[in-house]
């Protein structure tokens, strides 16, 4: 199908740009990028719809993305370039192919859960670019999957998703509304797994992060980047962890935090 203008289904792909609400009603996401799209076609994801423009010269990589776009079922649009250029980032080169991804469910069954269990639970993030940095870190550290908690930012945001290079449409995401969400399943997978720790990072935490454990059935969790964790999540976790540092710097980004505990993690489970 070819869309020349502004039509219906035009403004509702830029609607999912910007707009969470049309995203989470639409159950639905956008997919720029030449990495973020290679992972999305061979991923189990369900690809909706696949969007290129009309040059009459496209790169292989794009002639080959349509086609698996389509052959898995994908509505496949054709736009001019300049049209393809607004449901572009403000940063990103004008795209060539873009895809409507279908969003998983926001289920925790979702997410592995075995005695090699290694969650990464996000407290009240804002930033779209630490979010996606993150779920870049749980794909690179072995992790089993994120779980977004209160009010944050969208994991699905295109700003996360190719902060993420694609990690994001790949590890088990799951947005939920309170801490005790999260603690239910925790006690469920302590009934099944026998035991299942929750370990929280604040840069005064009382246990330096090497000292800690981490080869156990683990559930990271870590704050806001102003504010760090809430309360309610300080009750909850059976210990509090530091990095150590150095410098004038007083504390570190919180993507680069939480890719350092991961690390941890998973340098001892290595030599574990």
């Amino acid at each position: 199908m070819r869309v020349t203008s502004r039509n219906a289904a035009f403004q509702q792909w830029e609607a999912m740009l910007t707009n969470r609400r049309k995203r989470t009603q639409l159950r639905q996401l956008l997919v720029q990028g030449v990495r973020p799209v290679s992972v999305a076609l061979e991923s189990p994801l369900e690809v909706v719809a696949v969007l290129h423009d009309d040059r009459r010269d496209p790169s292989q990589w794009a002639r080959e993305a349509v086609a698996r776009a389509v052959g898995r079922g994908a509505e496949q649009y054709t736009l001019s370039a300049e049209l393809l250029a607004e449901l572009a980032e403000q940063e990103q080169d004008r795209p060539e192919v873009v895809l409507v991804v279908a969003q998983p469910a926001d289920d925790l069954a979702r997410l592995p859960a075995g005695p090699d269990l290694l969650a990464v639970v996000l407290d009240r993030r804002t930033s779209p670019g630490n979010v996606g940095s993150i779920a870049r870190s749980v794909d690179a550290f072995g992790g089993s999957g994120l779980v977004v908690c209160g009010h944050a930012c969208d994991p699905y945001e295109p700003r996360a998703v190719r902060a993420s290079t694609g990690s994001a449409l790949t590890v088990p995401t799951v947005r939920l509304g309170s801490p005790y969400e999260v603690l239910a399943w925790v006690e469920d997978l302590r009934s099944r797994l026998g035991w299942v720790q929750v370990v929280g990072t604040d840069e005064d935490g009382p246990v330096e992060l090497a000292d800690a454990d981490l080869t156990a059935p683990t559930v990271v969790v870590t704050g806001n980047e102003t504010r760090g964790l809430s309360a309610a999540w300080r009750e909850i976790c059976d210990v509090m962890v530091h990095i150590p540092i150095t410098g004038t710097a007083s504390s570190l980004n919180a993507a680069n935090a939480t890719s350092v505990v991961l690390y941890e993690a998973s340098r001892q489970r290595r030599h574990a």
